[in-house]
């Protein structure tokens, strides 16, 4: 949600009405989340200046780490060289530590592509967000689950409960630290999940949402009583269940 917010922010500021906008003092601190949003909290150092050169040598756009050699159009200006700053700070403060992580297992070589390219400044913002719109699209659509097999048979559903007294697990990425709280695209996705961990018994499926409208799921180790709750759905191992009353 952060980095695509973002590379949406940089998509407008290297097609704003004043030019190609460059953000000279590119730090996390200078953002802020506001309604999912990410926002600049400082537009005193942007700038609309585009380096001026003679050459393509003029052109060199230089990083702690990496150098980039840029083209001097015939303008006499380095070309795209506000959009690129933009994007390869995106990469080294935002994507660096977000994108390797939390995505599921089908998605991740999507992402690591995506941080690949950026880091060496093989995509523009234009590709850049393409790339992350199509896998939003994946992620929303569940289209990443294609040929899997069918797990949700081994459990058993009882809607309008939860379960009580069950020792929570943790496990990664939780949106809970005390727990196993995941989201999902369907019952059958966290079935999956479910199977997958040797401690998982049980799991209930929420009203809760995430940003992309994903429920999510909470995945417990065991399970002794069930409680009523109307916006809940229990699946129980066929396994764990047999042999207790429900």
């Amino acid at each position: 949600q952060i980095c695509l917010s973002l590379v949406k922010l940089l998509f407008y500021l290297a097609h704003s009405p004043l030019g190609s906008i460059v953000l000279l003092d590119f730090q996390p601190r200078q953002f802020v989340m506001v309604d999912g949003n990410l926002k600049v909290t400082d537009m005193d150092d942007a700038s609309t200046e585009e380096l001026s050169c003679k050459e393509d040598s003029d052109c060199t756009l230089d990083f702690p780490t990496k150098s980039f050699p840029l083209q001097c159009s015939v303008a006499g200006r380095c070309e795209g060289i506000n959009e690129k700053k933009n994007l390869f700070n995106a990469y080294r403060y935002f994507f660096t530590y977000l994108l390797p992580h939390s995505a599921p297992p089908a998605l991740r070589p999507l992402l690591s592509d995506i941080l690949n390219a950026t880091g060496d400044l093989r995509y523009g913002i234009n590709e850049t967000l393409r790339a992350f719109e199509k896998v939003l699209h994946l992620y929303k659509s569940g289209l990443y689950l294609q040929k899997r097999p069918l797990l949700l048979k081994d459990y058993t559903s009882l809607k309008g409960f939860q379960t009580v007294g069950g020792e929570d697990y943790k496990c990664w990425p939780s949106y809970s630290h005390l727990g196993c709280l995941l989201s999902i695209h369907s019952a059958e996705e966290a079935a999956a999940i479910c199977s997958s961990q040797a401690r998982c018994q049980s799991f209930i499926i929420t009203q809760q949402r995430t940003w992309t409208g994903r429920p999510l799921a909470s995945f417990q180790s065991s399970w002794t009583d069930l409680i009523p709750d109307t916006n809940a759905v229990v699946y129980i191992k066929r396994s764990a269940s047999s042999g207790e009353r429900l």
